[in-house]
């Protein structure tokens, strides 16, 4: 009898314990008392995937998205463009596939018949990488899982033949990386979504594509492969009300399998940037929208090696980011409190393209040595001085990154050394001398710089303020 006794007491508690969990209601005031779950922030380093039909053509102007493909060409055949650069787009599809040619007349060629998922994930895991976000669905609508709202334009149905999320989430997580899902809300060519003028001439509401393809569609997303992070795109045409963005996100966190880990970012309408959301987004150092919310909360910063998110095979390597100078992006985001989230564009068969891996690896390689003034850091009370030295902390040290070897030594104007101070130079096997001049730390630099930290230089002090 006792133990039944306990056994209903316990179930008694549980009970309440599930009751007083937060129910969120669909509005942004309930949905932002949600707090960002730790281990992103903590991350810091993330791989971001654009792969799809696209990576056939795989083609566009230098400076341009080549992701962008299919909108470009029949902005070109309509004539709607004047941008030289844009409609070169169309006069490249022309003269290379011809002008009847469809855009999904590409689909077939998307085989991905190289893809192997270990090794993406391999290789992700020794760039340093603490988390992944694949591109499920592009604004041309075609999904790599077997989306039931996008039947015959869908990986498993044309193309590969199987379902490529699902794949790379299973071997994303048995490396112990997060993995999070990239889902555009829009599609340029739907015909629920498409603006259409009716005889009253008015335009057609985008209802019936949010209701009966946009939400099914993503609640199916998330249930099946159990997202980290959400990170929506293609909002901008509307605001978050047309898009019914707090009804589904409300859904979302009152089911999720996983909900303390899960983290959405801010693409849920054109009123939502940087201001709702779990963190805020930026494109190579800038939001497109104002800044205000990036000073004040968890932000990303997502850049592609190129120009272009998805490959583009005529980009060539003087359009590529030096790992250098890759890394010193990593070093100036953490240091201001962000993440980095860096592109890569695999091939329509699914290799990396090798310089893309060697990239990765050489970022891998520096974080093996420097990762502890990376992951799971905070900002100083100094963030940089000159655009050259940038600072992080955690706990009760503090991280001094140079992004030049400084010569025979180096002055920190922004550190005043405490009693007990130890300087460390990672990646060299004693501790430097220093003193004190003029109020500033200076630091006796060794002879020879380590050969395995040649992008950034990072000193550890123990005792500073």
């Amino acid at each position: 009898m006792p133990h039944k006794i306990s056994f209903l007491l316990l179930t008694f508690i549980l009970s309440l314990a599930m009751a007083a969990q937060a129910q969120y209601e669909p509005n942004w005031a309930s949905l932002d008392r949600r707090t960002t779950p730790v281990w992103f922030d903590e991350a810091k380093f993330g791989i971001f995937i654009h792969w799809g039909v696209y990576s056939v053509p795989a083609w566009g102007p230098k400076g341009t998205y080549a992701e962008w493909y299919w909108r470009h060409i029949e902005s070109g055949r309509a004539n709607l463009v004047a941008q030289p650069e844009l409609r070169a787009f169309w006069e490249h599809h022309q003269r290379f596939y011809g002008a009847n040619f469809s855009y999904r007349d590409f689909a077939p060629q998307f085989k991905a018949e190289l893809f192997d998922a270990d090794q993406w994930a391999d290789l992700f895991a020794r760039a340093g990488a603490k988390y992944v976000v694949l591109t499920t669905k592009h604004h041309d609508g075609f999904t790599l899982w077997p989306s039931a709202q996008s039947e015959g334009w869908n990986a498993v149905a044309v193309g590969p033949r199987r379902d490529l999320v699902g794949d790379l989430s299973k071997s994303v997580k048995a490396r112990n990386l997060k993995m999070g899902l990239y889902y555009s809300l829009y599609e340029w060519f739907h015909p629920d979504y498409r603006e259409q003028v009716n005889n009253d001439g008015e335009r057609r509401s985008v209802g019936r594509y949010v209701n009966d393809h946009m939400h099914p569609q993503l609640r199916d997303l998330v249930t099946r492969y159990q997202p980290a992070l959400l990170w929506a795109d293609g909002d901008l045409d509307h605001n978050s009300s047309i898009w019914q963005s707090a009804d589904f996100l409300a859904w979302l966190y009152n089911n999720a399998a996983n909900p303390n880990e899960l983290v959405v970012n801010d693409r849920w309408g054109k009123d939502a940037r940087s201001r709702y959301g779990s963190f805020f987004t930026r494109e190579y150092g800038k939001t497109g929208v104002a800044d205000t919310g990036v000073t004040g909360g968890k932000w990303e910063d997502t850049r592609g090696m190129g120009y272009s998110f998805g490959y583009n095979r005529n980009e060539d390597v003087r359009d590529y980011t030096s790992a250098t100078e890759l890394i010193h992006e990593l070093i100036e985001t953490v240091s201001r409190g962000g993440n980095f989230l860096l592109d890569i564009g695999p091939t329509a068969d699914g290799r990396i393209p090798i310089f893309m891996q060697d990239r990765l690896l050489e970022i891998g390689n520096w974080l093996n040595v420097n990762g502890e003034a990376i992951y799971a850091t905070t900002p100083w009370r100094v963030t940089g001085e000159a655009d050259q030295i940038f600072y992080t902390r955690k706990g009760t040290d503090v991280y001094a990154f140079a992004l030049r070897w400084p010569g025979s030594e180096l002055t920190l104007k922004g550190a005043r050394a405490l009693s007990g101070l130890t300087v460390r130079l990672l990646g060299h096997p004693a501790p430097l001398n220093w003193r004190n001049v003029n109020g500033n730390l200076t630091i006796e630099m060794p002879s020879n710089a380590p050969a395995n930290n040649r992008h950034a230089y990072v000193f550890k002090l123990n005792a500073v303020e």
